[in-house]
């Protein structure tokens, strides 16, 4: 069966983490958001508002290719969802570091990527979402884990409240998600980075909603 799932989770959720382990556990290619290469996020977190528009185009640019890419073939895993990219930029937007202008023409274009993703892709939509959730405590601990310096709190005081929006925001988004079918995975209760029962647990726990799907399907 021709396969794509997608992850979706705010930042440091795992979704890079778990991207791997799907495409490892399934033998297939692993597409991930373009973070170490992109001369534009270290130009964002110095100057929001100057660089939030062009780090978003940046990002739906790079997305759109990979989902494209993804789509063609059979079985890949994509580590962040075209579908949340709105999310995203409408919160940087809210937060003054978009112009209305800005917006107009983000959501123009957004429009008309989605309308042609179907044909440029040959597929409607993924197979399945997975989102993973965590609380905003974890989100932070996960961000200072990794220790990327223009995204740490002691650096800029000020990212403390983006994040925390950020975080909320996913809840609601993910109830409203209706793109394919979803699913929930608990990044609180389920260390799928560090604890290997967990990550076998949690692979479990997709390929059971995978069958499922599959049997509605036949």
């Amino acid at each position: 069966m021709m396969t794509l799932i997608v992850l979706a989770g705010t930042i440091g959720a795992g979704k890079t983490s778990l991207t791997q382990m799907i495409a490892d556990h399934f033998g297939t290619e692993a597409f991930y958001e373009s973070v170490d290469d992109n001369e534009v996020l270290p130009l964002f977190y110095q100057d929001p508002k100057k660089y939030a528009f062009l780090l978003q185009i940046y990002f739906l640019n790079k997305r759109f290719d990979s989902i494209k890419q993804a789509y063609r073939d059979d079985n890949n895993v994509l580590d962040r969802s075209i579908f949340e990219d709105s999310l995203l930029f409408h919160l940087n937007a809210d937060l003054g570091r978009a112009t209305d202008t800005e917006v107009r023409v983000y959501d123009a274009l957004l429009e008309n990527m989605m309308e042609e993703l179907p044909y440029a892709a040959h597929k409607k939509r993924p197979d399945l979402l997975v989102h993973i959730k965590v609380s905003f405590d974890t989100m932070l601990s996960r961000i200072q884990r990794r220790g990327r310096p223009y995204e740490q709190l002691d650096v800029d005081p000020s990212l403390y409240d983006y994040y925390k929006e950020l975080n909320q925001r996913y809840a609601a988004w993910y109830d409203d998600y209706d793109e394919s079918p979803k699913m929930q995975i608990d990044g609180d209760k389920l260390d799928f980075v560090e604890n290997e029962a967990d990550r076998k647990t949690v692979i479990a726990m997709i390929d059971d909603k995978l069958k499922q799907l599959d049997a509605v399907t036949d």
